[in-house]
């Protein structure tokens, strides 16, 4: 049984009440058009996708953001870099935080009017405040046509990848749109994914039947895989992005613009956090030695925040409640060797 307890109202309606301004909407634009640029290989610079697990509260968040922005007067000439405000999160057992989609404030119920509502006004502010607009995950597809006009990257997570209405919703954005391996690992099912997302499509999508044209932009996002025993494997290592590039070129139908990025945490660090350094360092070296590597190694998505690490409640400002994240000083560290080693 399903019991009514809020009308949400419709995308359009949303994006009347919270729009855009026009300055902003060009800024958005202008980042769109890097991050395509890298993803199409018209630009050798690096995508750097990077902020906290979840994004549980705008006050830190838009601070995370602002220095961000610094950062970035300092390395865009080899980095586009993206904050990673995830607003959406996944749960292994499907109960607990749900992120700030759901539940905008954490000593309340939830409230996913207010929480849309919420999550505007931060992707609003965080360009403002730092000329960067910024990367959320899709975990639920309808919910996109919230922020569609605020986002320059979608990341599907590994749980949905596999799931037909993600993978088609995708084919309709016109933007980069990361598709993680699913938990398994399997590259041939991240493969099919890709192909999914990058043809054209008809489905139901909201009130309409709907006619895609297919996103070219959809790429490969490496995450580490979990046996069937829980333990965590990685796979950003040398001979999996040699692996992936192969099932590129192979691909029947073909694919278009070859691209992996490297998710540093997850099962790819075993979620030991400042294991993303090493990570982040291994990835280029290999993209000096190899060109093919370097070719198709587009990025990485790191994990990061204000201050290191975990916490069990919203006790400390800039501090993860999920996954543990580096803190600035590490994120700043490792943006700029990304930079000098681009």
């Amino acid at each position: 049984m399903f019991r009514k307890e809020i009308r949400i109202p419709s995308s359009e309606e949303i994006i009347d009440e919270i729009p855009v301004p026009p300055a902003l909407a060009a800024v958005k634009a202008e980042r769109d058009r890097l991050a395509i640029d890298v993803i199409t290989g018209r630009s050798d610079k690096l995508l750097v996708i990077i902020g906290p697990c979840s994004a549980h509260e705008s006050a830190p968040v838009l601070e995370y953001v602002r220095r961000l922005g610094k950062l970035n007067e300092r390395v865009k000439d080899k980095i586009v870099l993206i904050p990673r405000i995830y607003t959406a999160k996944p749960r292994t057992r499907g109960v607990g935080y749900k992120g700030m989609f759901s539940q905008p404030d954490l000593t309340h119920r939830e409230d996913t009017l207010k929480g849309i509502r919420a999550i505007r006004e931060m992707l609003l502010g965080s360009i403002e405040v730092s000329g960067l607009s910024a990367a959320d995950e899709m975990l639920y597809p309808e919910n996109y046509a919230y922020v569609e006009d605020l986002v320059t990257y979608v990341a599907i997570g590994a749980r949905s990848s596999e799931n037909q209405l993600h993978r088609l919703v995708a084919s309709g954005i016109e933007l980069p749109v990361g598709i993680k391996n699913p938990m398994s690992g399997s590259i041939p099912v991240l493969m099919n994914s890709i192909f999914a997302a990058q043809s054209p499509q008809v489905f139901k999508y909201h009130e309409w039947q709907v006619r895609t044209g297919g996103n070219p932009f959809a790429h490969a996002v490496l995450r580490g895989r979990v046996d069937n025993y829980g333990n965590d494997i990685p796979n950003y290592h040398y001979e999996t992005i040699m692996q992936v590039l192969e099932s590129y070129s192979e691909a029947a139908d073909g694919l278009k613009n070859p691209a992996v990025i490297i998710d540093a945490n997850h099962s790819n660090s075993g979620k030991r956090y400042r294991q993303q350094i090493r990570i982040v360092e291994e990835t280029l070296q290999n993209r000096l030695y190899d060109a093919d590597f370097k070719r198709i190694v587009k990025g990485f998505m790191i994990e990061s925040f204000l201050v290191e690490g975990s916490q069990p409640h919203d006790a400390v400002f800039g501090q993860s409640i999920t996954d543990p994240c580096i803190g600035w000083e590490d994120t700043e560290r490792l943006v700029l060797d990304i930079a000098e080693k681009a």
